[in-house]
């Protein structure tokens, strides 16, 4: 089974509900290793996703990620907003207006927001940031490519979930966490946690 727009518009308000159960983890997350905003920016930003949603469903796929896109933009504080919005901008452009969305499309769509967040934030893996949850999650995304929407976002979200907690041991090297050198390492990067939950969000939607 494809995305229709519903389908997408649904993962991302399932996205927000995630999102706003884990706010209060991801500030903790980022008190640790950066200013301790990343959990109020990321709902902030995915509840004005839901709220533009509820006004105007966007006719395709890519037209729904585009309106995240520009919401969490222009909603998101610190570096989270620039680097998702550009990671949802880069999804909406590789799927342009396909009325509905198959597995290719999507492992397209989570590889244009990969080289998004990278092209944005230059960061590479072991950064300690969340490349390094995108990155496995993209290639898991890809091995799994000849499966359906829900087999894709699933392989997706695992190789997140790994790639996330692969940071623990990590030392920042991007990033406001790069200030603390040395010891950013032992804490999970806030960043790569968010982008594997947003995964698994999407991947339970699919499924």
């Amino acid at each position: 089974m494809g995305c229709t727009p519903e389908g997408v518009a649904n993962a991302l308000r399932g996205a927000a509900a995630v999102i706003a159960e884990h706010r209060a983890e991801l500030i903790e997350l980022d008190r640790a290793i950066g200013d301790g905003d990343h959990g109020e920016n990321m709902n902030r930003g995915f509840q004005a996703v839901v709220a533009a949603l509820d006004s105007a469903l966007p006719e395709t796929p890519g037209g729904v990620l585009k309106l995240a896109a520009t919401t969490l933009i222009s909603k998101v504080g610190g570096a989270a907003g620039p680097l998702y919005g550009t990671a949802f901008l880069r999804a909406s452009t590789v799927v342009s207006n396909q009325p509905e969305l198959g597995a290719a499309e999507v492992v397209a769509a989570l590889r244009a927001g990969l080289e998004g967040v990278q092209a944005r934030g230059k960061a590479v893996e072991g950064d300690k940031t969340m490349v390094d949850a995108l990155l496995p999650a993209v290639a898991a995304a890809e091995k799994a490519g000849g499966g359906d929407v829900a087999a894709v976002l699933s392989a997706a979200a695992e190789g997140a979930a790994t790639g996330a907690e692969s940071t623990v041991d990590l030392v920042a090297r991007k990033g406001r966490a790069s200030y603390l050198g040395e010891r950013s390492a032992g804490h999970l990067d806030p960043g790569a946690r968010s982008t594997a939950l947003l995964l698994a969000a999407f991947a339970e939607a699919a499924r």
